[in-house]
């Protein structure tokens, strides 16, 4: 059959990136409690296309994800990326994996425990001389105003946050590692399930730790510098205001 993708092109125009996106995949991911996880990601792959040839071949990309059933993870990402660059004959690969992560947590004085859910991500690409991998996460906290409760006679005003971070780093870590970094460097975490010794607990304890957008990230960012083996990470903060129709945000990364 004519394969229409290898004609010629006569645009002259190179395409950075073209591939499939919204793959629904099922993958395996380390946990450091039950081993490991399966959970059903959502996969972004790309490649680079020479301006001389008129398209790419988007079948060879599920191909490629069918080969490594059972085994897409962090030590197979690059192997993944470097067959993406030989079968389709490009440049440059470009794959983006994101997938829900679950972790159990003990409410702070009742102890009851329920699943939390976190998102994360492994984004990467390589052009044959050097090759790029991120991990990031998605955390949602609690954060409470400074300037709120230095005002106010009674209370101050609170917000869940979103607090996104993505490293780049030297040897294994746990994601869970990565998770507890950012809720501790909130006013409070957030958990699926709380009784009500376990709500006054949390709500005092914000109160007593107040948060700006910009001390999150600040407080994240100490964390991850005083450890050697992230060589550069950017976070970034939402706090989804209880009391004005915006959010507030603060972004910052390693130079």
């Amino acid at each position: 059959m004519i394969d229409v993708q290898n004609r010629r092109d006569e645009r002259n125009l190179e395409i950075k990136k073209v591939g499939v996106k919204g793959i629904h995949y099922p993958v395996i991911v380390l946990d450091r409690v039950n081993g490991v996880q399966h959970v059903n990601a959502t996969i972004n792959m790309y490649v680079n296309l020479p301006h001389h040839f008129k398209g790419t071949h988007m079948s060879r990309f599920v191909e490629i994800l069918n080969e490594y059933r059972g085994q897409i993870n962090i030590k197979t990402f690059r192997v993944i990326l470097g067959n993406m660059r030989e079968k389709l004959r490009a440049k440059s690969a470009h794959m983006e994996i994101e997938f829900p992560y679950f972790i159990e947590k003990s409410a702070p004085v009742t102890g009851a425990k329920s699943i939390m859910d976190y998102v994360c991500y492994f984004t990467g690409e390589d052009d044959g001389k050097t090759a790029d991998f991120k991990v990031g996460v998605t955390v949602p906290v609690t954060t409470v105003c400074p300037c709120s409760k230095e005002m106010s006679l009674m209370g101050a005003h609170n917000q869940r946050s979103i607090v996104r971070v993505n490293v780049r780093f030297k040897k294994f870590f746990w994601i869970e590692d990565l998770i507890r970094i950012v809720e501790d460097s909130a006013s409070s975490e957030i958990y699926s399930l709380l009784k009500r010794p376990d709500e006054k607990h949390v709500t005092e304890r914000s109160y007593e730790n107040p948060m700006f957008v910009e001390d999150v990230v600040r407080s994240v960012a100490e964390k991850l510098g005083r450890d050697g083996n992230f060589t550069w990470y950017s976070v970034e903060a939402e706090n989804i205001e209880s009391i004005h129709n915006h959010s507030a945000y603060a972004y910052l990364e390693k130079e």
